[in-house]
């Protein structure tokens, strides 16, 4: 294989966590009828770091302060009305977006400066998902 530096390498270390979470939504705009009316997902979240670099203590980054982070965002959005947050104000609550607010946040609260990316994978039934990607 030739090296290309152009060519966008992932990094070699990730470490990702998945919890479950149950919310309500409602859509807007061209959504089916179905979907316009206020109806319970059960969400599944994954948030997956990568780095290719490890710390002193031999981690990309601290699982149980991921997991942590994780269920104080889970606990924000559970058993919620996703339309009613001041984040989704002038906002359709599609798991796009809402994977989008969680990695941000995330990012927010991780510190660990071997972070090379950051994504959030969100589920909203066993076959869809969509998910967000923050590189640093």
């Amino acid at each position: 294989m030739i090296h290309d530096p152009q060519r966008v390498s992932h990094p070699p270390y990730s470490i990702a966590i998945r919890r479950d979470f149950i919310a309500q939504h409602y859509l807007l705009g061209d959504a089916v009828d179905s979907e316009k009316v206020s109806h319970s997902h059960h969400y599944g979240v994954e948030v997956q770091v990568a780095g290719s670099d490890l710390n002193e203590d031999g981690y990309l980054v601290d699982i149980l302060e991921i997991e942590s982070h994780l269920q104080d965002l889970i606990g924000h959005y559970q058993d919620r009305t996703l339309n009613d947050l001041p984040e989704f104000k002038n906002l359709n609550p599609s798991i796009e977006h809402l994977a989008r607010l969680f990695c941000e946040a995330m990012a927010a609260r991780l510190k660990a400066p071997q972070i090379g990316a950051l994504t959030v994978r969100i589920w909203e039934s066993e076959d869809a998902w969509a998910q967000y990607r923050q590189d640093f």
